[in-house]
């Protein structure tokens, strides 16, 4: 089985840049071992089952609530399929197969 789930999560309490802590909640990710791949408007992680997936999200808040933070706002999105892995990497890949090289 392959979960991707791409999601964004910050803390709405703390001024206006947030990269400090989503930085810290991508330390944590990359820390986790699971593949991810980060993007502008947030990032998108691929784990064999869904509770690997939710699991990355609740150390993802407790990275927060760490850092005092009251409010938090997240957004999730999952694909889950049975039967298939890496995906990550070869959606893009299937795209890339059928019109050449993007993002370059």
């Amino acid at each position: 089985m392959s979960v991707l789930l791409e999601f964004s999560m910050f803390p709405t309490d703390t001024g206006e840049s947030k990269s400090a802590y989503v930085s810290q909640i991508i330390k944590m990710i990359r820390d986790s071992g699971v593949d991810y791949q980060l993007t502008p408007m947030g990032t998108t992680i691929e784990t064999a089952t869904m509770q690997e997936a939710l699991d990355i999200i609740g150390k993802a808040y407790a990275v927060l609530e760490a850092k005092g933070c009251n409010r938090v706002y997240s957004s999730l999105k999952f694909d889950i399929r049975k039967g298939k892995e890496n995906r990550l990497t070869g959606k893009i890949k299937s795209v890339e197969d059928k019109i050449g090289a993007v993002n370059s």
